[in-house]
């Protein structure tokens, strides 16, 4: 077994090679496995990622694919094979087949009963082919280790552990193209005829994992744009969905996005009115606009925002709701407190997003939510969506606060955040959905933004998989 995978750096034809695998994706991803006839020998195990790495397993996917007569890529189903051991041993790979791993184009890895902070050694295998990873630079970078052949299992906070929380958003329920950016541009990804439609499927792929034992979450956060335009229908059937799940501010709690705001037109003529001809829909099945939600769950308490603005794609907190998170703040300052809001906060997201400054939460409101966690220590997490991707950044001023965006639901990469709770601090894991038609559509939506989609929005495996100390221990 090899050490490392001689894959670091792209070089030019990898570049030109990935893109056209990209642009080949949707019609990869509709075109069913056996459809055309593979050359023999053309099998191709690439887009290798290490989604997942905890203190105990790790989680890695693939796609398989052959080229028919013609020289067009299409799925190919293969097997699923991982062969791993200990980075300091000598001895043989242990070959790992994960339990009932069917022979699929879309290939998904769990590994378990792995050591804490172990370095671990490892190569990802389908049909006899070694699977590389694809020519994006977040998994080519010569540290990543899809490049080295090497990962590290992460070393739990201390004591005993608490409760898990599951962090999502941008489900974006009744969407029907996924990946536009304006005027129907880029190219966006479709849904098959006759399928699921994604917003549905993904959302119900996501909450499928939860109530499984190995994930096993004990509440669900969601941070905004759970529907696409906010219509009567899209926030009832995305509501129905979530109370099919569980019970709102019990199990599942949700703030609003900017898709969620709002809107004026025949279409939600039906909603209740507020200012300057708007109807709000979503606030008729969810919380009226302006709202802070302040729930307690095992003594953390939980702080939802409102971090919309009429009409605008960016993020705005009105003063009523600043000087109410104040209030709230001040009363109990050294509660641990975890806040969620559509909007990201910091300075670097601002300038690190592809839209701009002016698509996250504005510098005004963000330097004043930011001043009031200096002054409230039991803040330590703030969950942000929006900008569909996963992205750890550091506060404007120095505080304990963590601020992380979580990628879509609805799209490559396709998941949620579970966030660990300790007595001595807190584990972060993003996880992929794995149901079988979550992982067809994540595959092809890797191609949105003319297949630049994995290097912005899936970010760095210690970005996605981490630990940090904190004492929690009044925690319940």
């Amino acid at each position: 077994m090899g050490y490392g995978m001689s894959c670091c750096g792209p070089k030019r034809r990898h570049v030109l090679r990935a893109l056209g695998l990209a642009a080949a994706a949707p019609l990869l991803a509709t075109s069913a496995p056996g459809s055309a006839r593979a050359q023999p020998g053309s099998l191709i195990a690439t887009d290798l990622e290490v989604v997942t790495v905890t203190a105990t397993s790790v989680v890695l996917t693939w796609t398989t694919l052959a080229v028919n007569a013609d020289g067009t890529p299409i799925p190919a189903e293969a097997n699923t094979e991982v062969r791993l051991a200990p980075a300091d041993s000598r001895g043989p790979a242990t070959v790992y087949f994960p339990a009932g791993a069917e022979r699929t184009p879309y290939h998904y890895a769990e590994v378990d009963g792995l050591e804490p902070g172990r370095p671990y050694r490892f190569e990802a295998w389908s049909d006899g082919v070694r699977v590389t990873p694809a020519a994006n630079l977040v998994t080519r970078m010569p540290t990543a280790p899809e490049c080295t052949g090497e990962f590290t299992t992460l070393v739990p906070p201390p004591g005993r552990r608490l409760r898990t929380l599951a962090l999502c958003n941008d489900v974006h329920f009744g969407e029907e193209v996924s990946g536009l950016i304006a005027a129907g541009l880029p190219p966006g990804v479709r849904q098959d005829p006759g399928l699921t439609p994604y917003p549905e499927m993904m959302l119900a792929a996501v909450l499928d994992d939860l109530r499984r034992p190995d994930r096993a979450a004990d509440h669900l956060l969601l941070a905004g744009d759970l529907t696409s335009e906010a219509t009567p229908d899209q926030t009832h059937g995305v509501r129905s969905q979530l109370d099919a799940w569980g019970a709102p501010g019990r199990d599942w709690f949700a703030v609003r996005g900017n898709h969620d705001r709002p809107h004026i037109g025949n279409d939600y003529a039906t909603c209740p009115p507020i200012a300057a001809d708007h109807h709000d829909c979503w606030g008729e099945s969810f919380t009226p606009p302006g709202e802070v939600l302040d729930h307690q769950v095992g003594g953390l308490r939980l702080l939802g925002l409102d971090t919309t603005d009429l009409d605008t794609a960016g993020g705005r907190i009105d003063r009523p709701q600043l000087d109410r998170i104040r209030e709230l703040l001040h009363a109990d300052p050294h509660r641990p407190t975890l806040v969620f809001g559509h909007h990201p906060v910091t300075l670097d997201s601002a300038v690190s997003n592809i839209a701009g400054p002016s698509f996250v939460l504005n510098r005004p409101d963000a330097t004043a939510l930011q001043a009031l966690y200096s002054k409230a220590p039991g803040v330590f997490l703030h969950h942000s969506g929006h900008t569909h991707r996963n992205r750890r950044s550091p506060p404007d001023t120095p505080l304990q606060v963590e601020f992380i965006e979580v990628a879509a639901v609805k799209e490559y990469p396709g998941g949620y955040t579970l966030l660990h709770l300790h007595e001595g601090g807190y584990q972060l894991n993003f996880y992929k959905t794995r149901s079988p038609q979550s992982r067809t559509w994540s595959t092809k939506t890797r191609s949105e933004y003319l297949g630049l989609q994995p290097e912005y929005t899936l970010g760095p495996t210690t970005t996605r998989n981490h630990v940090v100390h904190k004492d929690l221990s009044g925690l319940t």
